[in-house]
């Protein structure tokens, strides 16, 4: 909120803080005048936070490899940055880590278009895994981040959240069983089945790209008793 009762609003006036952004409608703002501010040099903060992708971008990735620079200075190649370790999310890393760089899954996640209209019941969390997978692919694939590495810290709340802490930040889980279950709640928040006619035909297609087990036609992720 931009109010004269609201946080961003005294913290302008206490501490001559001006520049203010939404993040939801990645504006920005200047306060306590509170105007909208226009400015094309903001655009790469808006980026960072939240990347897009064309078609042809995707279609070239594994084409094109090309060091990017930071805005610290280290270089890096898009895809291939580090994950923060928050306390003990490192087998999580892991797994997200090696997922992002499975191409059609990838390249799936990285087009939200792709997942943004699926209709799910109301109340349903298990979307915001998708939600947050995909800003996670974004921002690991970005060739304009700020630095490095990226942080998990949204998509590891959602996991928390939807696993209903099963799989935690702070304590060490199991990478495989964290694999199982992520993909079969991708899977599931998809609108997936072991039946393929029921299934979100390019995510199954991804998916199935992981040497996932089959079943007839149709393919479903690992589960444990596989």
């Amino acid at each position: 909120g931009r109010g004269l009762k609201s946080h961003a609003y005294i913290h302008s006036v206490q501490f001559s803080h001006h520049v203010f952004l939404n993040l939801h409608t990645l504006k920005f703002y200047c306060l306590p005048d509170n105007y909208k501010i226009i400015d094309s040099s903001l655009e790469d903060i808006t980026y960072v936070l939240k990347p897009t992708f064309t078609a042809q971008q995707i279609t070239n990735l594994d084409k094109q490899a090309k060091l990017s620079r930071a805005y610290d200075g280290t270089t890096y190649l898009p895809g291939i940055v580090g994950l923060n370790n928050i306390k003990a999310n490192d087998y999580a890393n892991a797994v997200l880590q090696a997922l992002s760089n499975v191409p059609p899954l990838r390249n799936y996640f990285l087009e939200e278009e792709n997942y943004k209209s699926i209709q799910r019941p109301p109340g349903d969390i298990m979307f915001l895994l998708v939600q947050r997978f995909g800003e996670l692919m974004r921002k690991l694939w970005n060739p304009r981040n700020f630095k490095a590495h990226v942080s998990p810290h949204e998509m590891l709340q959602a996991v928390v959240l939807c696993s209903k802490k099963n799989f935690q930040i702070t304590k060490q889980g199991d990478g495989v069983d964290f694999l199982s279950w992520f993909l079969n709640a991708l899977h599931s928040a998809l609108g997936g089945t072991k039946k393929k006619k029921k299934s979100e035909q390019r995510a199954m297609k991804a998916l199935c790209s992981l040497g996932a087990p089959r079943s007839g036609d149709a393919c479903h992720p690992w589960s444990p008793t596989d």
